[in-house]
């Protein structure tokens, strides 16, 4: 028999035996493990609850639907807590924003052929084994609406042994879907797929690297400006997350007549933020400027906007090149960004809003603009990964 003690970042549990790491476990748990691996809890913690999801014991989409909203948010307030203390840290923390149930706008499902058709879903746990999640609780309505057109995909593009990655986006006018095959593209498959893309209602068909068709624009909308980004570009992951990230990034950023976006994506703060200053866009994938382009040429009651392809890691904005602005607001990769921190910790910009999706390189990118005079009066935990280990942070910094 088991105490659990502890969880992990991950959501692992640390049992008393002072080796095993057990899932979908919880602290002050007592549990039995039989030889065969088998799980059994025997004492069952307050805070756990039946998971919504008829998924979550096979599917391995989820880490933590047996625990109740209420620890879930505790526990990961708590990792960001502990890893910012850990860097001499000790900011307010706001109260968390948690991302309801059904609003994941994008998913990375897996399919397969079968016998009688298709599978999609996702896989278990560490495995190659693939479980049809229908009534996953995470997705869009739209998401699970695409099913059937998803398993038509499947059928067309899946070879017999292989398998493919559907990669499906919620969009306004009808699901954004792109196909990561080893199949060939042909003339007879492009007119297949032309005729299921208009018989699914979907937006956009895109064949690994290859647009197939494009029935109408799969628009996104940033802060009321339409974008329509490239094939499986980067997207926060709710619109309740992504509102909360600009809420907070906006306060912080409120009187600035000239902000720098850094790694500016498709333009998810650089628009709503161009409505009331002018923003320099920073980015390194140059379609992702492009459709932030063309979104704000669109757009109405706009300030200037203006873009640079830059890669922010080998070549960062040096301290006079950011002269020019009154803020900055920076979301990074999880590798953080640690060189272009540096540059802007050595520049005369007085307010930065770092939004990061790492808890520890957040903590270490802060602790280097608290050295270099910042204050970091508050940090908001935003969980818009809801159910997973996964966590956002946004935070205010402004030079004493």
């Amino acid at each position: 028999m088991l105490i659990i003690e502890s969880l992990t970042h991950l959501g692992m549990g640390r049992a008393s035996d002072g080796q095993s790491l057990l899932p979908r476990v919880l602290p002050g748990e007592e549990v039995d493990v039989a030889q065969d691996g088998t799980l059994r809890i025997v004492t069952p913690s307050v805070d756990r609850v039946a998971a919504p999801c008829r998924h979550f014991k096979s599917c391995g989409g989820c880490a933590m639907q047996h625990a109740t909203d209420a620890f879930v948010a505790a526990w990961k307030q708590d990792i960001v807590v502990k890893a910012v203390h850990a860097r001499g840290l000790d900011p307010v923390f706001r109260e968390i924003a948690t991302s309801p149930a059904q609003s994941r706008r994008r998913a990375k499902f897996s399919g397969r052929r079968t016998k009688k058709g298709a599978m999609v879903g996702f896989h278990t746990r560490a495995s190659d084994n693939l479980v049809q999640v229908t009534d996953c609780q995470l997705v869009t309505p739209a998401l699970l609406a695409s099913f059937p057109a998803l398993e038509a995909l499947t059928v067309l593009a899946c070879s017999r042994k292989g398998e493919i990655d559907l990669t499906v986006t919620d969009a306004v006018l009808g699901p954004d879907v792109l196909i990561g095959t080893e199949k060939e593209l042909t003339p007879q498959l492009r007119v297949e797929l032309a005729s299921l893309a208009n018989q699914f209602g979907l937006s956009r068909l895109v064949w690994n690297d290859e647009p197939v068709v494009m029935m109408n624009p799969p628009m996104q909308d940033f802060g009321g400006t339409g974008v329509v980004p490239p094939p499986g570009a980067f997207l926060q992951a709710t619109k309740h997350g992504e509102a909360s990230l600009l809420a907070a990034v906006d306060e912080i950023t409120a009187g600035a007549a000239r902000i720098i976006d850094l790694f500016a994506g498709c333009g998810t703060f650089t628009l709503p933020l161009s409505k009331r200053a002018e923003v320099h866009a920073v980015e390194s994938e140059a379609a992702m400027l492009a459709a932030l382009d063309r979104g704000w040429r669109a757009g109405h009651q706009l300030r200037r906007v203006t873009t640079e392809t830059r890669d922010l890691f080998r070549r960062p904005l040096e301290a006079d090149e950011l002269r020019h602005f009154d803020a900055a607001v920076i979301d990074p990769p999880r590798a953080g960004a640690e060189a272009q921190i540096a540059n802007l910790a050595e520049s005369d910009i007085k307010t930065i809003a770092m939004v990061s999706c790492n808890p520890v390189t957040f903590a270490r990118d802060a602790r280097m603009l608290v050295d270099a005079g910042f204050v970091m009066p508050w940090v908001q935990v935003v969980d818009q990964f809801r159910w997973s280990p996964h966590v956002e942070v946004v935070a205010s910094f402004t030079r004493k």
